[in-house]
């Protein structure tokens, strides 16, 4: 099966992602929009060049707050939804967990409440038209701090909306330790949110084991490098915590990985770890879920029978009710045949 032949057969099967970052998800029209709308001007070529020009984690970073930096008001927001209905359509993806980020827009003075308020009104936008499910996760964010955190948790909590159903730990790994925001993964649990940790992308195996000790987190994001410790994969493999894999962008950040092909996914999945498949940031690494899944196939030997097992784990590992779940395995099932 050829590239093509494949995208257009598993675009039909239904699919859900647990990785997958709203700001990032904006496509290069969404960002000339917000650009001109911020500066009444277009953006440049070199501009846009100089936006993507970054060769590890925390480059990646200063580049994702520069796109945060070109909003205006919280009405931009309306922007990035469309662009994020338009990926999950062109992806075949029929239920989403994507994180959002407020620390930034906070700072910008926008209000919280505004913010979900946007948020709530597109999600329902989506839902009406596509039939697509998308929830939300706060990304209360390690760079900022243990207080900022906190912060953000208790804005969270003080303004509920009943899209956003827990919260992430995400920014650079190296500058924020799982362990300082354990008071503020206590006290999402205690409160019965759901909540996930970015672990082991750039920083080694301690920090997922972190993740795990110290925030009890329900899935780890990325997690690529308990490839180093034999225990820790042998942990991950008896307890089922689920692992969210995102091939292209952990072989940008070339800290486990250089090549799509070397990837740890394929050790995990046969170590039986439960893996699922996203994407982490797609206009930054400029892929696609399908795209992620085509690597999969091609260039990690994963057979068909086996794209359909992450196609489940997808579905299985999300935040989904029984029922909910119970559906999606069907319909994936039928639409396989």
């Amino acid at each position: 099966m050829n590239k093509a032949e494949f995208k257009d057969f598993l675009k039909a099967i239904p699919k859900a992602e647990l990785h997958l970052h709203l700001e990032a998800v904006i496509s290069m029209a969404g960002i000339e929009k917000l650009y001109k709308n911020k500066f009444a001007k277009a953006m440049t070529q070199d501009e846009q060049d100089a936006l993507f020009d970054y060769d590890d984690l925390n480059g990646f970073i200063q580049s994702f707050l520069k796109v945060q930096g070109m909003y205006s008001s919280v009405e931009d927001f309306r922007i990035v939804f469309d662009d994020l209905e338009k990926y999950l359509v062109d992806n075949g993806i029929c239920y989403a967990e994507v994180f959002f980020a407020p620390t930034a827009f906070l700072k910008m003075g926008f209000k919280y409440e505004d913010m979900v308020s946007v948020f709530h009104e597109k999600v329902r936008e989506i839902k009406e038209k596509t039939g697509i499910t998308v929830r939300l996760l706060m990304d209360v964010s390690r760079t900022f701090g243990c207080e900022n955190a906190m912060s953000n948790y208790n804005l969270l909590k003080t303004h509920p909306c009943e899209d956003v159903i827990g919260i992430g730990l995400g920014g650079a790994e190296s500058k924020g330790p799982a362990r300082d925001f354990e008071a503020v993964y206590a006290q999402a649990l205690k409160d019965g949110f759901k909540a996930v940790a970015h672990a082991g992308e750039d920083v080694g195996p301690q920090s997922i084991r972190e993740a795990i000790d110290c925030l009890h987190a329900q899935r780890i994001g990325h997690g690529i490098t308990a490839v180093q410790d034999e225990e820790l994969m042998d942990a991950l493999s008896t307890s089922g915590l689920p692992v969210e894999i995102c091939i292209t962008s952990n072989t940008f950040t070339k800290k486990i990985v250089q090549e799509a092909k070397d990837h740890p996914v394929r050790k995990f999945f046969d170590r039986g770890i439960q893996v699922s498949i996203s994407t982490d940031d797609p206009v930054f690494f400029k892929t696609t879920l399908l795209d992620e899944f085509w690597l999969c196939y091609h260039d990690l030997n994963f057979t068909l029978d086996e794209i359909k097992e992450l196609v489940k784990n997808s579905f299985r590992h999300s935040f989904m009710n029984d029922e909910e779940k119970k559906a999606a395995l069907k319909s994936v099932d039928e639409a396989w045949k």
